[in-house]
């Protein structure tokens, strides 16, 4: 295959963009060969990391431009909106989405042959719930919208890899919240650690005040700054009214992460960090500046005294300001690392002794303790497997999240309070019956690994309820520096982080995983996006719920050099496993490049 000879080499009849005289098409969409695609879309991506890293803008806007008209990128992008985003079934204003592999066809072949005409939709505006009981406004683009935000964001997300702060953690490729904890540790561990005052900010409204003019002026001369433009203006429509976007951008967009993160960029620089070094493989902060820690719009600024606090609190608010934002004075303040502080979740505090210590939130132990009581009280009336389904990727999910910090304690904490619910549970469900029957029918040693006779399980089924201090405490690992999966001399690093995330899995799913170098073996594209992990208790939850359906265990008849069948497991996408009857009927995958896409 063409995109496989040469590694160093882009598939220019695969990425080049369409001609007036090859748009007939017969796309068959369980066949494009996604390893190909993908392979594409990641070498040109490290391309325009390179050219922005040297600082080549010519040769930027360039690859940025062949990008734009890449068949791949609008395959890689059509994949990702339609197969891959959990928000794939919701839609926009027009109420379209794609879900069959001919719908998704239809997308790409439209997507590809009309972007000079294109113009922005306005957005659907949904609320969904936030943690302190309040409702945060989405924007859901239409489906289109969200195809051509992916295409545009694998143009410029590269260009500003190369240029973003190292301390910068949010909505960023092979970046997440634990780096941020594990950046904060970093900092403030250990008696003579120098940084005794903390800046604990919260911008007000950061997604919605954002400054349009100033962002835009931002993406400099890049070629699809007009699109961007269109969206930030495109306007909303909540419940049949519209109200045009003056400023801000909606959460809910592919790109909008990204735009607010281009919007703060140099807030480290306005806080007065400096750095004695500062490339890919690390960073050393001089030592009488502030360090600044910064996850999307929460951020936090690590001082040496009070006054230095304060000094830093003044100049970002003058920086701010331009930009069309704020702090939040009501939650913003300045605190002594002894008092502690809260931080994406977690509490970071300094105790007797010098000994610092991460841990669960207060908060979020209370909400997990009264998310555990709800959902056993809504289950009064069904049998033991529905309980067990509904708890474990709940205790999978936070237990993940927690489970890099000082969280043993806090762990079995909550596992005492979801038995007594458990136990109750059983009683109310058979009134009639004893305390020694219930506990003969419902808990045992169902966990053989396990000397524990407490546990709720199901006896027909072998199945149990997980308890969150099963899970080892793991030491997360903070991203180097700047680095980035866009830069190629960084490969073997990036594969190394991917093997850990596969570890996550465990049990079988994770052999698999390794022994598969984390690749689907139908369309040979990635089974777990380690780039994108999930970064909130309810991503986690979200995770381990769908990673079964996004992984289908199945026995793959494979042939050895002999002739011999046997039979072996495999690991594939769910949505794959039309394409591996596809490939069983005695079809190609080298024949899936769509002629519609030129």
């Amino acid at each position: 295959m063409a995109a496989t000879a040469r590694a160093d080499k882009l598939d220019t009849t695969l990425v080049n963009g369409p001609h007036d005289d090859d748009l007939g098409w017969d796309l068959r969409w369980d066949a494009v060969s996604w390893y190909s695609v993908e392979d594409d879309v990641r070498r040109l991506r490290q391309r325009i990391f390179k050219a922005s890293q040297v600082g080549d803008l010519k040769r930027v806007r360039n690859l940025q431009k062949l990008m734009l008209r890449s068949r791949s990128n609008t395959l890689h992008s059509v994949r990702r909106v339609t197969q891959q985003n959990a928000g794939r079934k919701t839609p926009g204003v027009d109420g379209q989405v794609a879900l069959t592999s001919l719908d998704r066809g239809e997308v790409a072949v439209a997507v590809h042959r009309h972007t000079t005409s294109w113009q922005a939709r306005p957005v659907k505006r949904v609320f969904i719930p936030k943690a302190n009981g309040k409702q945060r406004p989405l924007g859901i683009p239409v489906l289109v919208d969200r195809v051509q935000q992916a295409r545009v964001a694998n143009a410029l997300e590269p260009e500003w890899e190369a240029r973003f702060e190292p301390r910068s953690y949010g909505f960023r490729p092979g970046r997440g919240c634990h780096d941020a904890i594990e950046a904060i540790y970093w900092t403030l561990k250990g008696r003579r650690s120098k940084r005794q005052w903390v800046l604990d900010a919260d911008l007000s409204a950061a997604f919605d005040r954002i400054d349009h003019d100033r962002l835009l002026d931002h993406l400099g001369t890049f070629p699809a700054r007009g699109m961007v433009a269109g969206w930030l203006r495109a306007g909303v429509l909540d419940r049949g009214r519209f109200a045009p976007t003056e400023e801000g951008t909606p959460q809910g967009g592919v790109i909008s992460p990204m735009l607010l993160n281009i919007a703060l960029h140099g807030m480290e620089q306005a806080a007065g960090v400096r750095y004695l070094r500062c490339d890919p493989h690390g960073v050393e902060t001089k030592a009488d500046a502030p360090v600044l820690v910064r996850y999307a719009d929460d951020f936090l600024v690590m001082c040496h005294t009070k006054a230095q606090a304060e000094q830093v609190w003044h100049r970002l608010e003058q920086w701010l300001a331009p930009r069309g934002l704020s702090f939040n004075v009501d939650k913003t303040h300045i605190v002594h690392v002894e008092q502690g502080f809260d931080f994406l979740g977690f509490n970071v505090r300094r105790y007797r002794g010098g000994k610092l210590l991460i841990k669960p939130s207060t908060a979020a132990v209370k909400r997990i303790r009264q998310r555990l009581a709800t959902e056993v009280r809504s289950l009064l009336g069904s049998n033991a497997e529905t309980v067990i389904r509904r708890l474990n990727p709940i205790i999978r999910g936070w237990a993940g999240y927690y489970r890099n910090v000082v969280s043993k304690e806090v762990f079995s904490a909550v596992d005492n309070h979801m038995w007594g619910h458990l136990y109750r549970w059983a009683l109310r469900t058979h009134p009639n019956k004893s305390r020694h029957w219930v506990v003969d029918r419902y808990f045992g040693k169902f966990n053989p690994a396990r000397n524990d006779r407490w546990i709720f399980g199901d006896h027909e089924s072998g199945r149990y309820v997980r308890q969150f201090a099963w899970t080892k405490i793991v030491r997360h690992t903070v991203v180097m520096g700047m680095a980035s999966p866009d830069d190629p001399a960084l490969d073997r690093y990036w594969a190394q982080r991917r093997r850990k995330t596969h570890s996550l899995v465990g049990g079988r799913t994770a052999s698999l995983l390794i022994h598969q170098q984390g690749r689907c073996t139908a369309c040979g594209a990635f089974l777990l996006h380690a780039e994108h992990g999930p970064q909130s208790p309810q991503e986690w939850e979200q995770w381990t719920r769908s990673i079964t359906r996004a992984i289908h265990k199945n026995a793959l008849g494979m042939s050895d050099p002999d002739g011999d069948d046997q039979t072996t497991s495999r690991l594939i996408h769910t949505h794959c496993r039309g394409r591996h009857q596809f490939q069983r009927n005695g079809s190609s995958t080298s024949a899936g490049r769509p002629s519609g896409l030129a």
